[in-house]
């Protein structure tokens, strides 16, 4: 078993290496390319459609592996809608709602496949079957975590580090548990962003635009479904949402940050964790260094919960929101006013400063 994860991990990152290139000069020529505005960080014109690399890459590992041999061709029929929906974003630039359409029907035909959370178990009442409830419950998951790989998008290397860090803690927690399909695929998306990480790393060659976003999403959100199938227990979703942390944080401040400011919830705007970052003086690379470092404290922690007791859990948990809610504060995630416990604090202790 060994051999073939380590040469799966090979066959998929030499694949991305060589692919890559070649990538970059069709985005090019293809006129897959984005353009700097107020809102981009980079200021040249950059090759998109990195994530095809990254596809081409698990397609190498996939057949390596022997796993065409499983039974995934939902899973696999999902994934090539979500990249022609991506390589169709990077170079016409679709609306928000023509892609939540087209990622809705690649995560349906997943479900349909009757992959979904089906029984959830809670405490004091036992096991409830969710029934109807179980297909829009596991399309909003499918969906919710795509889309907050796809926002966090936006400095050289980001996505794919912190999906790195993602998946690496997920093949983890697959190994210990036995899981071997899932263990499988996830070292074959690691070699294949590992791979392309080499080309988008801070100064980056190309980026892997919604292609690459929006796939890894998809994957990272069918891998989280995949330990998560049938029956659950209510505190067993908080694992994958606490490794899934950094996307999931900035994804929620920026519903919280629009609601408050008055703006549309799809409206784009510079202030998500990166902008902040870099608005208080770190560099481009330190800015992802850090993220990576959360990125990988949220990962220790989702570890220890898949650990500890359910009154464990509800206090770290509880901890934790505090925790990010004051840092939150602290950079003006939402905006320079928002304070709400900085302001309690120093209400309660008299104090002027945290």
């Amino acid at each position: 078993m060994a051999n073939s994860l380590w040469g799966s991990f090979f066959v998929s990152i030499i694949t991305v290496l060589v692919t890559t290139p070649i990538v970059i000069r069709f985005a090019k020529w293809f006129g897959a390319v984005d353009s700097p505005n107020n809102r981009k960080v980079h200021k040249n014109i950059m090759p998109r459609l990195g994530g095809l690399a990254i596809f081409v890459g698990v397609v190498g590992g996939f057949f390596y592996s022997g796993l065409y041999n499983e039974s995934l061709t939902a899973i696999s029929l999902g994934a090539i809608l979500i990249v022609i929906l991506g390589v169709i974003d990077d170079k016409y630039s679709l609306s928000a709602r023509a892609k939540l359409i087209v990622q809705l029907l690649a995560a349906g035909i997943v479900v349909s496949s009757g992959l979904r959370i089906e029984i959830l178990q809670l405490p004091g009442l036992g096991l409830v079957d969710l029934g109807f409830a179980s297909y829009p419950l596991t399309l909003l998951w499918i969906v919710a975590i795509t889309n907050a790989i796809n926002l966090i998008d936006g400095l050289d290397g980001l996505a794919a580090g912190t999906s790195i860090i993602v998946i690496s803690t997920i093949a983890v927690m697959a190994a210990y548990s036995g899981k071997y399909l899932i263990l499988s695929l996830s070292v074959i998306l690691i070699g294949s962003t590992l791979g392309f990480l080499f080309y988008n790393f801070h100064p980056a060659k190309i980026f892997m635009g919604d292609t690459g976003s929006l796939f890894l999403g998809y994957c990272i959100g069918v891998l989280s479904l995949l330990g998560l199938y049938k029956t659950v227990t209510l505190f067993s979703f908080v694992v994958p949402i606490i490794i899934l942390g950094v996307p999931i944080f900035d994804t929620v401040f920026a519903i919280v940050r629009r609601v408050i400011n008055k703006k549309s919830i799809g409206s784009p705007d510079k202030n998500h964790l990166h902008h902040r970052l870099l608005f208080l003086g770190f560099s481009h690379k330190n800015t992802v260094l850090i993220i990576y470092g959360l990125s990988f404290m949220f990962s220790i922690i989702g570890i220890l919960l898949s650990r500890t007791t359910m009154f464990q859990t509800v206090v770290i948990v509880f901890a934790l929101m505090i925790l990010l809610e004051i840092l939150a504060e602290i950079i003006g995630l939402v905006n320079l006013k928002y304070k709400p416990l900085i302001k309690m604090y120093k209400k309660m202790t008299g104090k002027g400063h945290l």
